[in-house]
């Protein structure tokens, strides 16, 4: 065998090197299109968000072994204006409250015209609303009614759950202020934060919107006494108009607690990234949660609810195009 400059050795080593990685790594032409890096903002650590967050990223990890991927707890309006702005390439919101942040609804200050969705994850974060046995409240009409000094929890400000939580007041006639004025207190805190208040009997309602049965419901109902309480029609009406939520029940015996179907509201809980993340990124993102979608559905009880055409319904937010292409070459959209 002749011979070899530098020039032709190092080039021979190069071409040996494409070789082996193209035969030890069949994927390697796909995972250049996959970000190098992944930050997905979600919710607080040990929440249903953070579970999802975090299963999202095993898929990416399980498709493209080099890439970075860190979840980051956040609060929903803040994971919005990340993204947004560029600063993580992930988010995990409501699209319902992605709707108003593109219109630059309270808790936004300015229109946030970029968002685009990737997944959604969750079609059934439902309004439940929750009152201890012991606050004697069978409805919130009784709350205006009687000007009761409520004790209220509701999840952490600049979410859509507070944002429900507060419409729910309004739809019924009265506000946080009236509430207030009657001698009732609110408390902004993260959900098992409230459930644990209402166990120890600072508070007496307590409203949030999550998936049905809940597991933090079933395990909070094991040491208080809960009622779970409905909304009417004129009500669900308001809020569908206001949010952008949908008609759902909660079944009879959803709880062990409640012998009676609840009707309320639902919104839907989806993955977002802005619309400048390349084509191809968000494409390689979609692609990793559809081939890894047996994975995605045994890691959380949320997501086990799922089926692969469900990823696709994001409304009202519209796709990213990349995402969509990636839905479009798995037959799920046309």
């Amino acid at each position: 065998m002749p011979s070899l400059s530098k020039a032709g050795r190092r080039a021979l080593f190069a071409s040996l090197a494409t070789t082996v990685a193209c035969v030890a790594f069949p994927g390697a032409s796909v995972a250049q299109n996959a970000p190098a890096k992944v930050t997905l903002a979600g919710g607080s650590v040990g929440g249903a968000w953070s579970a999802v967050g975090t299963a999202i990223g095993e898929t990416l990890r399980k498709e493209y072994p080099g890439i970075s991927f860190t979840y980051e707890p956040g609060r929903e309006a803040g994971n919005l204006l990340l993204v947004s702005q560029g600063k993580v390439q992930l988010g995990i919101a409501h699209a319902q409250l992605a709707r108003q942040a593109e219109a630059g609804i309270e808790p936004f200050t300015q229109p946030l015209k970029n968002v685009r969705a990737i997944a959604m994850i969750d079609p059934e974060a439902a309004v439940q609303i929750l009152a201890s046995a012991a606050s004697g409240i069978t409805s919130i009409d009784q709350i205006r009614e009687k000007k009761m000094p409520v004790r209220v929890a509701l999840n952490s400000k600049g979410t859509l759950m507070a944002v429900a939580g507060e419409a729910v007041f309004t739809a019924h006639g009265f506000s946080v202020k009236d509430i207030e004025s009657w001698g009732g207190r609110l408390n902004y805190v993260a959900y098992n934060n409230g459930l644990a208040m209402m166990k120890n009997g600072q508070i007496d309602l307590i409203i949030n919107m999550l998936a049905f049965p809940s597991s933090q419901i079933v395990n909070a109902a094991r040491d208080t006494p809960f009622k779970l309480i409905g909304l009417g029609p004129d009500a669900i009406g308001r809020l569908n108009k206001q949010l952008g939520t949908e008609t759902i029940s909660v079944p009879a015996n959803t709880y062990s607690f409640s012998p009676e179907a609840a009707a309320t509201v639902r919104g839907s809980v989806v993955v977002m990234a802005a619309a400048e993340m390349k084509d191809s990124e968000a494409e390689a993102i979609v692609s990793a949660m559809l081939k890894h979608f047996d994975f995605l559905q045994k890691s959380h009880a949320t997501l086990s609810r799922l089926t692969p055409e469900s990823l696709t319904r994001v409304a009202p937010l519209p796709l990213h195009p990349g995402a969509a292409a990636a839905y479009r070459k798995a037959g799920l959209i046309k």
